[in-house]
């Protein structure tokens, strides 16, 4: 999926159907919301090679769009990469493949579940003067300290999450 393609149906997903004005028929098409932010960066080539890029912000203003992504996707790039391999269900040409956009959000919020509260990474992990014990290992939540241990998997399964009222 690339570029307004993508975008589209990203929109399926995590849209939002647009209040009803009182005149003709009530939307039923899930929009992009106020706020989002989206940045391409196009490739160009030449002889099959990658020779340069360009960017196109396809949602939101280009100035800040640029400002709080960068000139450079990598981070992007990576994120992706992790997402492809906790998530099955974006990698093609495996039996785990899906192209039901229905069961989506479902795996997309496990695997973000797992990969903030569950899994220690070895770039946030910190120091600690505790004898026999060089690092002490961290999530995402924990660096960010919104949880104090790592979370195991039967705690992930077992905690009922309670929707929040905005």
């Amino acid at each position: 999926m690339v570029g307004a393609a993508w975008v589209r149906r990203w929109w399926k997903v995590y849209g939002a159907v647009p209040a009803y004005q009182g005149v003709g028929r009530p939307p039923t098409r899930k929009q992009p919301q106020a706020g989002w932010q989206h940045l391409q960066v196009v490739k160009q080539r030449e002889n099959g090679r990658v020779v340069g890029t360009a960017l196109r912000v396809v949602l939101g203003n280009q100035e800040e769009v640029l400002a709080l992504l960068g000139k450079s996707t990598a981070y992007v790039e990576r994120t992706h990469l992790t997402m492809r391999l906790f998530n099955g269900r974006l990698t093609r040409k495996t039996p785990a493949f899906s192209k039901l956009l229905e069961v989506y959000p479902a795996s997309a919020t496990w695997e973000e579940l797992v990969y903030n509260l569950a899994r220690p990474l070895k770039t946030l992990r910190s120091e600690v003067d505790t004898p026999g014990r060089r690092w002490l290992l961290r999530s995402p939540a924990m660096a960010a300290g919104l949880i104090d241990p790592i979370w195991t998997i039967k705690e992930l399964l077992t905690t009922v999450v309670l929707p929040v009222n905005t």
